[in-house]
């Protein structure tokens, strides 16, 4: 369990205005003791993160440490494992920094199993995930073969109605907004039924594309289905469709339970005669009753709103019907098919112009700060949200609010009122009859009310990362400075999930952070399986990252593929190659680098690294230098197949490979003593030394110079 002590934070994004943000650390200096900035580390950032090594399971990351091993200074990565011994400390992994690319966070569950160094337990481990993928992959490569070879419907170019609607857009587009229409288009015009997930932050004009591909579905005659979470999204989308196809002879028609039921039944005849050409639904769009006559596009918005018997209903269209997927926080399913290569994915990261972030509290509720809080919005003639999800006590908290600022006008709506009384709410709240709409999560989806710009969130603790980001984005869709305020109770701890979450809400307040969300909602979360839930034990077990691998590499041997599976280097050579603590203090920062070293795949993301370090730090020392020439030669060693460097005594060994008469008569040229070790596909040359006579074996810049030359000769004409 977390203190809430431990939470409490003020995100400035760095584009703010000063001035805004001074005015704001003002206001906020009665009402909040202590304010900080929280930030969450990219890696590995708290003692108790579990961590996964390809070669030896799952274990704890401990810390980063230097050690001096015969007067050469290394940094680091200990993992502490599971004893061999019960009752004995677990036994612990010195992780060379030049090797991180072995070892990745773990995610696939709160507290997994840690596995024992040299055991079989891991191998055994991978080997069951390894099978169970190959299943997955058979189904995905199934699935996929289906809808290629699915008739489906190629669309027409774009027509001159097609270009007067776009031209009749309000806005401008922004690049990414452009190039994902054009990506839609593209995909609508295959004769292969189109699976694209549209991934935008919310206000970053996902609807307009899905205005503009329906559209241009209803030019073929095809009819388009809109599939959407809540009632008063379906009256919001009903309206902006039914506005910008109004000089177009295009029937539209919502189905919600805010229809009677004269109108539902005239809907469901218009869709199975074929005279509604777009019809914009909840889940009852996916009752058995409703038949179309010429389906060509489904529309499903907010995907993560939607439970798997909803999805299932989906998946039988999706062999011969378009399909597009929008969301800002795209969930971890929809994101893990996207990662292995099934779904197509367009990311909105653009905002729009003008658009600001919005400032982000996070800390345990205070009165004073939410009586502040609203009158200041008051003062600015703006609208408030607070987001209370509890039916049985929301008339409380109406009657604690007034009572908290009289001068405020205040609304409730929820999802267990009558749907003409719920609606009417929300339209007084829109002509802005009332100050303050005090609400359950029925406002999270695709709600625009471009006036209210503060939102307060009540036991924010209990939301889910998605829903969090979602109801965050009901605000700062104007110009104007929103503020969004996240509280949970002073007297409960929060749960290490909970901390996390409200910690990722906290950092992410940037434009266009809902990817990032999302994926930190995959950690946080873990994974399902990408077909159903029997494989989590496999995910658990092994980590999402090498799951995804597995399922990569098993997609690709089912497609007859090549697989290209990235060997560990190990270069050992007496080497002074670290980060100095004084040249980067931060250790997440440290942590940081190396893992971008050990990641790299050409030289010339080294010396881009190389010239970030010149600028963020200044210049480097030796071992910095050192580092990078390491990085340089683990790329070139990977290019020609060669998995070990090693330093033995005063012979260099470099394994394996297998070298022509020709090539070994140069190398001899070259370098006079060299010894050919055909059993073990290995050569040993003589390492230069400080002298011609007992000598000591270079080391340094020196040797790593020196090395670099020889790796070179061997493999380059």
């Amino acid at each position: 369990m977390t203190s809430h002590a431990q939470l409490v934070a003020f995100s400035v994004p760095e584009c703010c205005n000063p001035s805004h943000v001074a005015t704001y650390f003002l206001f906020l200096h009665d009402y909040i003791p202590a304010i900080f900035l929280h930030g969450v580390a990219s890696f590995f950032y708290r003692f108790d993160a579990y961590v996964v090594h390809e070669q030896h399971g799952v274990g704890r990351y401990v810390e980063l440490i230097q050690r001096e091993l015969n007067g050469i200074w290394r940094e680091y990565l200990v993992i502490e494992y599971a004893s061999a011994k019960r009752g004995q400390p677990g036994d612990r992994l010195f992780v060379p920094t030049d090797t991180l690319e072995q070892v990745t966070k773990y995610v696939g569950g709160e507290a997994p199993t840690l596995n024992r160094i040299g055991g079989a337990d891991w191998q055994n481990t991978k080997r069951r995930a390894r099978k169970a993928v190959k299943q997955i992959a058979a189904e995905l490569i199934q699935l996929y073969a289906a809808r290629m070879s699915a008739p489906g419907f190629a669309f027409s170019p774009d027509n001159s109605w097609q270009r007067e609607l776009e031209s009749a857009f309000a806005y401008v587009e922004t690049t990414d907004q452009l190039s994902t229409i054009e990506e839609v288009k593209k995909d609508m015009e295959k004769s292969v039924p189109m699976d694209r997930v549209i991934a935008g932050d919310v206000g970053y004009g996902k609807t307009e594309i899905a205005v503009r591909a329906a559209f241009k579905a209803t030019q073929d005659g095809k009819q388009v289905a809109i599939l959407v979470p809540t009632t008063l999204l379906v009256q919001q989308h009903f309206a902006t469709f039914s506005e910008r196809y109004a000089p177009f002879p295009i029937k539209i028609k919502p189905l919600s339970r805010f229809q009677s039921t004269k109108e539902i039944n005239e809907t469901l005849q218009g869709i199975a005669e074929g005279s509604v050409d777009v019809v914009i639904g909840t889940h009852r769009l996916l009752t058995s009753d409703v038949r179309f006559k010429d389906l060509g596009l489904v529309i499903v918005d907010e995907e993560q709103r939607f439970g798997v018997e909803h999805k299932e209903h989906l998946k039988a269209l999706r062999t011969n019907v378009d399909f597009l997927t929008m969301s800002a926080t795209p969930i971890p399913r929809t994101l893990e098919m996207a990662i292995t290569g099934i779904r197509e994915m367009s990311v909105i990261q653009t905002p729009p112009e003008e658009r600001l972030p919005v400032l982000t509290f996070v800390g345990s509720y205070d009165q004073k700060q939410v009586a502040a809080a609203i009158r200041r919005e008051l003062l600015r003639e703006g609208q408030v949200f607070y987001v209370h999800n509890r039916v049985s006590t929301i008339d409380k908290t109406y009657l604690e609010l007034k009572e908290l600022v009289p001068e405020a006008r205040f609304a409730i709506a929820h999802g267990q009122m009558n749907e003409h009384e719920l609606e009417q709410v929300i339209l007084d709240f829109w002509a802005e009859k009332y100050d303050v709409l005090i609400s359950t999560t029925i406002v999270e989806s695709g709600l625009d009310i471009p006036n209210a710009n503060t939102l307060i969130v009540d036991r924010a603790d209990k939301f889910g990362l998605s829903q969090l980001h979602q109801i965050r984005g009901r605000v700062g869709r104007a110009r104007e400075r929103a503020y969004a305020y996240f509280f949970y109770p002073e007297e409960k701890p929060l749960t290490e999930n909970a901390y996390d979450r409200l910690a990722t809400i906290a950092q992410h307040t940037d434009l266009g952070s809902g990817m990032a969300v999302a994926l930190k909602d995959l950690e946080i979360r873990g994974a399902g399986n990408i077909l159903g839930g029997e494989q989590s034990g496999h995910i658990a077990e092994v980590g999402f990252d090498l799951y995804v691998r597995l399922v990569g590499e098993a997609l690709a041997q089912a497609k007859g593929e090549s697989v290209s599976t990235d060997t560990e280097i190990k270069i050992e050579l007496s080497l002074d190659a670290h980060l100095p603590h004084d040249y980067i203090k931060e250790e997440k920062l440290r942590m940081q680098i190396y893992r971008r070293l050990a990641d790299v795949k050409t030289e010339k993301e080294v010396d881009e690294i190389s010239e970030e370090l010149l600028d963020r730090f200044g210049k480097y020392v030796d071992p910095v230098e050192i580092l990078l020439e390491v990085s340089k030669l683990r790329v070139i060693a990977r290019k020609v197949g060669v998995s070990e460097i090693v330093q033995q005594g005063r012979f260099i060994k470099i394994s394996p490979l297998e070298l022509p008469d020709s090539r070994i008569i140069r190398l001899n040229r070259l370098y006079p003593g060299t010894q050919v070790r055909a059993t073990i596909r290995a050569i040993q040359v003589p390492a230069p030394t400080t002298s011609l006579v007992n000598g000591q074996v270079l080391k340094n810049k020196e040797i790593i110079n020196w090395v670099t030359k020889l790796v070179r000769d061997v493999f380059e004409d």
